[in-house]
């Protein structure tokens, strides 16, 4: 296979620069770009088995994904980030570096999920939610803190949250919310800024994403 340089002056094959390097058990679709180098050293991406990229997906150097990875197209997925089995991260979603994600996570379009995020197993983020971890953009020097989503939480379509946010066990976010504090475990968010109320009894379980 021919040697080219990446922007680090690095030696690369064609495919590693483009496509990633071969793998019979993935299929990865036209112009998507798996393997970004991002420094000097950096590692091409490891993707499980079964997995689908689908076109003008972006992946970055020392990415780890696990089995049966999909995503929808125009996914944006940087540096330093860990991915479980069983994950579906849809059009248009963005996840920064250095983000914590298991398994059985249904990502759909046009998420944002900031740098320093951890979303943990069986969580459920609706279209066009938006995290945060910036609490004074620009204006003041501010430890970046991205949310916790912790196991078997819903989140729901368009809703908005500020930095650092825990989102408890099982809790649900209504769609459109805006999150302004800590959600308890099974305890719904709703309204703008958010109202929190435990959840009716009947959704006290965990969600079961396959």
């Amino acid at each position: 296979m021919p040697l080219f340089k990446d922007l680090w002056g690095e030696k690369r094959g064609l495919k590693s620069i483009f496509l990633g390097s071969p793998n019979p058990n993935f299929g990865i679709q036209n112009s998507a770009t798996i393997g970004i180098s991002y420094k000097r050293g950096s590692k091409s991406p490891i993707i499980g088995k079964n997995s689908v990229i689908r076109s003008n997906t972006v992946i970055y150097d020392d990415v780890k994904i696990g089995n049966n990875f999909k995503t929808g197209h125009n996914v944006l997925i940087r540096e330093k980030t860990t991915i479980g089995n069983n994950v579906l991260v849809g059009t248009n979603a963005v996840v920064e570096g250095n983000c914590k994600i298991g398994s059985n996570v249904s990502i759909q379009s046009n998420v944002y999920v900031p740098t320093d995020s951890l979303i943990e197993d069986y969580v459920f983020i609706g279209p066009c939610a938006c995290f945060t971890n910036d609490r004074y953009p620009i204006r003041v020097d501010y430890e970046l803190e991205g949310p916790v989503i912790r196991e078997g939480a819903s989140i729901g379509a368009n809703s908005t949250f500020l930095s650092g946010i825990e989102v408890g066990e099982g809790a649900m976010v209504a769609a459109g919310a805006i999150v302004t504090r800590n959600v308890p475990p099974f305890y719904l968010a709703i309204g703008a800024p958010a109202r929190l109320k435990p959840l009716p009894t009947q959704f006290n379980v965990l969600n079961k994403i396959k």
